[in-house]
């Protein structure tokens, strides 16, 4: 889709809630730019990760400033951030538009987070507190109310609270470090596996299953399932991209 990013469009994506870290914004001087600069990266990251702008949408400028009512400093900011991210193509002499992503860049993501996963459950295992299970059944709690409700967008970012969580509890700053800067483009896939049919109460089934494995402290096993449960999400986003799994 390559309709233009006009004000009817930049309506479209809503006003909800932050999509968490995105690395630094750089040195824009002012807080209020830097706010600006945040909010900018917040909304049009939501709006991508969401599907509400797709791949080859223009993000114009001109229209983002008279949203947020800025000068166009913090929306190049802002779009420098997306850019660097892998969310938007910023190509010389091209007006910037949402990026479009290939098959191989998410099976990559994705072996690598299988493999990162398993280790953060490990972690999780060797440290968690009797406080830090119950946070995670609470957290999966979120997880299954969204199901119940066939809420993909609330599945969606419960389940990115249920990771922020287990990465709380492994208490490995480099796994955090590494994941949160896939966090934006795995997001993106990640909303979309959610999103295809009887994926909700398969991640739901599954992650129950990961949190009676932290809670035996069973680490071998809560590995596995972590790795099962990434790996799985993945085929699903492979059967949706038209091509068959291996």
């Amino acid at each position: 889709m390559s309709e233009q990013f006009d004000e009817r469009s930049l309506g479209a994506v809503g006003d909800a809630g932050g999509v968490g870290s995105v690395g630094s914004v750089g040195s824009v001087g002012e807080d209020s730019d830097l706010s600006a600069v945040e909010a900018i990266v917040d909304w049009v990251a939501r709006g991508i990760i969401e599907g509400r702008l797709e791949a080859g949408d223009d993000l114009n400028s001109v229209d983002l400033a008279k949203r947020f009512n800025v000068s166009r400093t913090p929306v190049r900011e802002a779009l420098f951030v997306l850019s660097h991210e892998g969310l938007v193509d910023w190509s010389p002499r091209r007006r910037p538009r949402v990026s479009a992503m290939e098959l191989k860049e998410a099976q990559e993501l994705y072996q690598l987070r299988a493999i990162l996963y398993a280790q953060v459950s490990m972690a999780i295992v060797e440290r968690a507190t009797a406080d830090d299970i119950d946070a995670l059944w609470r957290a999966h709690k979120r997880l299954a109310d969204a199901a119940a409700c066939k809420d993909v967008d609330g599945y969606f970012w419960a389940n990115v609270a249920f990771r922020d969580e287990e990465l709380r509890v492994s208490r490995n700053g480099i796994y955090k470090e590494v994941l949160d800067s896939m966090r934006l483009r795995t997001n993106r896939l990640r909303h979309l596996s959610t999103s295809l049919p009887g994926r909700l109460a398969k991640s739901c089934a599954d992650h129950e299953r990961l949190c009676e494995a932290y809670a035996e402290g069973d680490g071998v096993l809560a590995a596995a399932l972590n790795r099962s449960i990434v790996l799985s999400a993945l085929q699903a986003i492979e059967l949706a991209w038209g091509k068959p799994t291996r």
